[in-house]
């Protein structure tokens, strides 16, 4: 589509008009959250989050291949959902409880038939969810104060196996 050109500036769309105010109404998004869809979310997090403690930049998925993008994605919408207490669309809404529970389901989960060490990884990558999704603040990233606490200068990563 672009050809040679290095972007689509041409094609700019003056009849489109986003406010701060817009972007902010999580109450005007279309679409439902499901507890599917909230449950993926955290799978994906901690999967990934635990992949990235044990030294790999991105990590096959469900069959896609993820990466810190996707995995910050993921935790934000469930702390977003969580403070604005999303309704779901198949009944209930989201609540600390019910991320927490997932949450332990998705550890108990990556941890069956772990040993070791890579148990103890899964529940830093748990830990590390927990945090930044279930904080009173978001944090910007969850790769700054899990790289500072679990790979800093003083850590290696955990080898897989």
């Amino acid at each position: 589509m672009l050809g040679d050109r290095p972007h689509q500036l041409d094609r700019l769309r003056d009849d489109v008009a986003v406010t701060a105010a817009d972007l902010l109404a999580v109450d005007k998004t279309p679409g439902q959250v499901t507890a599917a869809g909230l449950r993926a979310n955290i799978a994906v997090a901690v999967r990934y989050v635990d992949a990235w403690l044990g030294g790999t930049g991105a990590v096959a998925l469900g069959n896609l291949m993820e990466d810190a993008a996707t995995a910050e994605i993921a935790r934000c919408q469930v702390w977003q959902w969580l403070h604005h207490g999303t309704p779901l669309a198949d009944g209930g809404c989201v609540t600390e409880d019910l991320v927490r529970t997932i949450l332990a389901e998705e550890l108990a989960a990556l941890r069956d038939g772990r040993v070791g060490a890579n148990r103890d990884r899964a529940a830093q990558a748990a830990r590390i969810v927990e945090d930044t999704a279930l904080g009173e603040n978001l944090p910007a990233f969850f790769t700054t104060g899990a790289y500072a606490r679990h790979l800093g200068p003083a850590r290696r990563p955990v080898p897989v196996g």
